[in-house]
């Protein structure tokens, strides 16, 4: 885990929390899920002329990855609708590190050495507190909870997916245009068959952002397949979901959702675990 995958790392998370940000302000979570992937695709359709087709071994986890997307795309809209932003996003990023922890050592063993494990649990316990503050003195939503739970599950999924098939593809760059391409068109094409013009009149208020969301999307995932071509799976997983800290500070600035004390400490046992990953012995 060099300063620069860090970087790379603290950059895309934070990237991540802003377009998820602004799906949630979109209410209708159609149009804005229609809008991010479309922009992606957009975007996407523009990089592939400039990158290198992934190579054939890489193509089986980039078909398997677009499912994995499109379920997660569909547990977090359904989750954005049914609950808060600073109670779901945490939870839907904060089940993912340790999940991918123990797929990536089941499946690709490939076994964080003590220091990466000590700043993944670490990392995990800081992002768990956030978690939990999102919780703190309401009735549990369960239904928002189940969703965000099975986000973060599809979010481990795709992650070990992906750091596979990008290392086997000789392009993260390529990979990232087709993957994006491949998914972004999806729900698009769903959302246009449900509403046909309706939908036209109905993107136009929120265009500009959605489209926004979708370039910060394709920018944000870019840099992390490109982080997991230069390191171990669990740690970037691990870093990526900072995101939530970011999620959290958005939540206060822009949706006015406090973020008191226990977030703080948090926040602070992060990057206590960020610390952790980067020792070298």
């Amino acid at each position: 885990m060099t300063p620069l995958v860090v970087a790379v790392v603290l950059t895309a998370a934070v990237t991540h929390a802003v377009w998820n940000a602004i799906a949630h302000g979109i209410k209708d979570q159609v149009l804005a899920f229609t809008l991010v992937g479309g922009g992606g695709a957009l975007c996407a359709a523009a990089l592939a002329p400039f990158a290198a087709v992934p190579h054939r071994g890489a193509w089986p986890y980039l078909i398997a990855s677009v499912v994995i997307h499109l379920a997660y795309q569909y547990l977090l809209m359904m989750s954005f609708r049914l609950g808060e932003f600073g109670q779901v996003y945490p939870i839907a990023r904060g089940v993912a590190p340790l999940a991918v922890t123990v797929l990536a050592a089941v499946f690709v063993a490939e076994r964080p050495d003590a220091w990466q494990t000590a700043g993944v649990l670490t990392s995990s316990a800081g992002l768990g507190g956030v978690a939990l503050w999102g919780l703190r003195g309401r009735r549990p939503n369960w239904p928002a909870l189940t969703a965000a739970a099975g986000t973060g599950l599809t979010i481990a999924g795709y992650t070990v997916v992906d750091g596979v098939g990008v290392r086997a593809s000789g392009s993260s760059l390529g990979y990232i245009a087709w993957l994006l391409l491949l998914q972004g068109l999806v729900i698009p094409a769903v959302a246009f068959a449900a509403r046909r013009r309706a939908l036209i009149a109905q993107i136009r208020p929120v265009a500009l952002r959605g489209l926004l969301g979708g370039a910060l999307s394709i920018t944000a995932y870019g840099l992390v397949l490109w982080a997991q071509t230069r390191a171990p799976l669990a740690p970037v997983a691990a870093l990526r979901e900072t995101s939530i800290i970011a999620g959290a500070a958005i939540g206060t600035l822009f949706f006015k959702e406090h973020f008191g004390r226990p977030r703080t400490i948090a926040a602070v046992v992060v990057v206590a675990g960020i610390g952790l990953m980067l020792h070298t012995g």
